[in-house]
């Protein structure tokens, strides 16, 4: 028996009272009023009552149930794990649980014997399982996750499994989505599986960039880059991290360098950047095979129009990711008003389509997209500071509602986060909010986590590396707009100071690309602002970058194949109805082509699949 587990029922209570003798004679006493209760008495037309049924019968059996394996009670089996910790159980609970037991209790020599050691399973583990069969509850965190999941798939408790596959995938970051791949394959947790692999593709430009990479085998990273799947800016960052990776043990690895560079389609580099880097890389100066290659691609620039679509090979194939086209979702907004209009921008055809409208006016709500929906919450719908959220279904292109926040929220900061979406600050209609929430879409239900330390309404929010930023703002405590920045850690409920932006901006667009913040126009007052600054949180720095075109506040932002789109927004005088995209690799500015239908500040924006098949043009 676990000698911490000794004391949990007391043989000795106060008074000298057998507390879990009580709990079954408790039960036992209820099990006779239930009795009574469920006597024959015929109705007097003849037709018998339906049977009694007590709903929490089975709840209470399994307390004592559990009182008595803590007590070692009737248990007739101690499973032994590899550390030699003896954890006691009853075989009929253990084999209506699980198939592993049912088969081990019924089909083998185990069922005689009362000692069992389960070989490879972790003790911890094999505690929080036993207790799982009976209290049909377990917390699967980042501490327990990678002996959990191995010992419930042994054991074959498979909906433990699946939680600890779901606790991971909502883990998956450009940091460890290698590693969980990995431990994935290893368990075979097939959906897991397609889901860091998915996640591995997206976000390739990231994932290649951390250490986790670095320690690929060459099978590894040859399956990796040859994928057609790969969603990159350019074939640029498949070239370097194929250098980065060889330099990493460069003894060891440079021997396999032609095997890798047959997977980097260089034909689709730039003629300049062939010249200028690729061809000066001593890596490939030294390899004949690697030459070849090189050599490959520039007779591909030297050949015109037709002559390019008979030239094929491996490498001359342009990279689709995965899924289907995207599209630019710009919902509702002020136009001056709230209005209820949803639009969509084609980036292949450059135009822009109705879909379905938002079932009531709403402006200065936050956007955000979990899963294949996108949540509308909060805002302002011409009258009255909202709390419900709406959710639209673009396979469908319809709205349905959602629960509600706990506070009423506009010009409120969105963002999504280990698979949940968190509301922070915004305007209630009296006063502006330092509190913040946050909504599980498997519960169904939003919770209060810690408040900021500053009242920030009009503020943006933004998500790096698992780190919830919230962007200046309005502080109406003090009357200022703000260039103070706080980050929220999830594993802690905690907020803390990062360092201020070089400019107040309330109303700034934020958005994220490759692992920096972006922090785009924005107003102090009657100024409103064109300039753009970028916090790294690796150096814990702002830095200028160019500056839009025009200025901007109120603009959505959004991130897509390495660029950053800012949309609508006003200047001070008039909405806006133009998309203004910046390039990092350049710190360049340009516009689309084609404006949306109605200029719009406080829109909400976002990218997503396009799959609105019932979309009509405008």
């Amino acid at each position: 028996m676990n000698p911490a587990n000794q004391n949990l029922v007391n043989p000795v209570g106060d008074g000298g009272e057998n507390k879990g003798s009580c709990l079954l004679l408790r039960y036992a006493s209820q099990n006779s009023l239930d009795e009574s209760s469920q006597k024959h008495v015929p109705r007097e037309n003849g037709k018998d009552k339906p049977p009694y049924r007590n709903h929490h019968h089975t709840d209470r059996a399994f307390e004592v149930m559990d009182a008595m394996r803590k007590q070692n009670l009737l248990c007739d089996v101690i499973l032994i794990a590899d550390s030699g910790i003896e954890v006691p159980a009853h075989k009929m609970i253990l084999a209506a649980c699980s198939p592993y037991f049912y088969a081990m209790f019924t089909s083998f020599e185990e069922r005689d014997q009362d000692k069992i050691t389960l070989q490879g399973v972790d003790h911890s583990a094999l505690e929080l399982l036993v207790e799982y069969v009976y209290s049909s509850e377990v917390y699967v965190t980042e501490d327990n996750v990678q002996v959990l999941l191995p010992a419930a798939n042994l054991l074959q408790l498979t909906d433990v499994r699946d939680a600890c596959c779901d606790f991971l995938q909502a883990q998956l970051h450009p940091s460890n989505c290698l590693g969980i791949r990995a431990f994935a394959d290893l368990h075979g947790c097939l959906e897991l599986l397609t889901h860091a692999d998915s996640y591995i593709e997206q976000n390739f430009s990231e994932v290649v960039e951390g250490e986790e990479f670095l320690t690929l085998t060459s099978l590894q990273v040859g399956k990796l880059i040859c994928s057609d799947r790969l969603t990159v800016n350019s074939e640029e960052k498949v070239f370097e991290c194929v250098i980065s990776w060889v330099h990493h043990e460069l003894e060891k690895r440079q021997h396999v360098l032609a095997e890798l560079m047959e997977h980097v389609r260089l034909p689709l580099l730039s003629q300049e950047y062939l010249v200028q880097r690729v061809e000066e890389e001593p890596l490939l100066k030294s390899n004949s095979q690697c030459k070849d290659f090189l050599i490959e691609a520039l007779k591909y620039h030297l050949l015109k129009g037709e002559q390019k679509s008979l030239f094929k090979t491996p490498r001359t194939k342009p990279r689709q990711p995965r899924g289907l086209p995207k599209v630019l979702l710009v919902v509702g907004g002020q136009a001056p008003k709230a209005i209820r209009s949803v639009e969509c921008y084609d980036f292949k055809k450059e135009r822009w389509y109705q879909v379905s409208e938002l079932p009531t006016r709403r402006c200065r709500a936050g956007l955000s997209v979990l899963g294949d929906r996108v949540y509308a919450v909060g805002g302002f719908n011409g009258s009255l500071r909202v709390r419900t959220v709406d959710v639209y279904d673009a396979s469908a292109d319809n709205w349905q509602a959602c629960p509600g926040m706990e506070a009423r929220r506009s010009t409120l900061g969105v963002a999504v986060l280990g698979n949940c979406i968190y509301a922070v600050g915004g305007f209630d209609g009296s006063t502006g909010l330092n509190s913040a929430e946050v909504y599980d879409p498997r519960s169904h239900e939003w919770r209060m986590i810690a408040p900021m330390s500053t009242r920030r309404s009009s503020v943006g929010v933004g998500v790096v590396k698992g780190m919830l930023y919230a962007v200046g703002g309005y502080d109406g405590a003090s009357r200022q707009c703000l260039s103070s920045v706080e980050c929220y850690n999830p594993e802690k409920d905690q907020w803390k100071p990062v360092p201020s932006m070089s400019a107040r901006r309330s109303g700034a667009g934020v958005g994220v690309l490759d692992g920096i913040l972006y922090a785009v126009g924005g107003h102090d007052g009657p100024l409103v602002r064109k300039s753009v600054e970028a916090y790294n949180p690796e150096s814990n720095q702002w830095t200028p970058v160019s500056d839009m075109a025009l200025c901007r506040r109120n603009a959505g932002v959004v991130a897509l194949n390495g660029l950053l789109y800012v949309v609508g927004g006003d200047d001070g005088s008039s909405n806006l109805a133009s998309v203004e995209v910046y390039s990092p690799r350049t710190d360049t500015w340009i516009t689309l082509p084609t404006c949306m239908s109605i200029g719009r500040s406080y829109a909400g924006v976002a990218i997503i699949d396009k799959s609105m098949a019932s979309a009509s043009t405008m």
